[in-house]
């Protein structure tokens, strides 16, 4: 087991390079524009995003030319979005550098890349043995809550908050990123 949780480590650190290296390319061409949008819009991009994934996973067709990895290395990215968003709330302007931008970036993979391994001392690295499809359907899932949280305001009762629903998507797309580079 703890070959395969520091292989795990390494390839999770390298999906996490791979999305902030992305995160920054966008971050030069379009600054931190992402910054206007309320809750309900990035949840309905994350939506998009993973409906795009089921329907090519279901159906086999892909007419974009976006394939399912791209997707997941773009819901890693907009549940980074998502986090700085709960932090910071949403304005009407860009009103972060891409310096501020990156460091909140960095901070919030962190806490998801050290959620994940709480969790997969816990589950013993159980995520290898999924389906790439289930990660979808979990994310989905994930979204689903979330929806119904920006709906209630966040008045729970028992659940967990709307972060800890965005880390989980980081994670799952991370492991659907790292077993589809297996398949490569």
């Amino acid at each position: 087991m703890t070959t395969q949780t520091s292989e795990t480590k390494e390839e999770f650190r390298g999906v996490l390079v791979e999305c902030r290296t992305l995160f920054a390319k966008k971050l030069h061409d379009y600054g931190a524009s992402w910054r206007i949008l309320r809750p309900s819009s990035l949840t309905d991009q994350l939506f998009i995003k993973a409906k795009r994934i089921r329907s090519i996973e279901i159906t086999g067709q892909n007419l974009v030319g976006d394939d399912i990895r791209s997707e997941f290395i773009a819901l890693i990215n907009y549940g980074v979005i998502g986090l700085i968003q709960l932090e910071k709330g949403f304005v009407d302007t860009v009103d972060i550098s891409a310096e501020e931008a990156l460091e909140l970036y960095d901070r919030h993979a962190k806490e998801a890349y050290e959620l994940m391994l709480k969790k997969n001392h816990d589950y013993g690295e159980a995520w290898r043995d999924m389906r790439v499809s289930s990660y979808t359907d979990l994310i989905l899932t994930k979204i689903e809550r979330v929806k119904e949280m920006e709906d209630i305001n966040g008045a729970t009762l028992v659940s967990e908050g709307i972060d800890s629903n965005y880390m989980d998507i980081i994670n799952y797309a991370v492991f659907g990123a790292i077993q589809l580079n297996e398949q490569v």
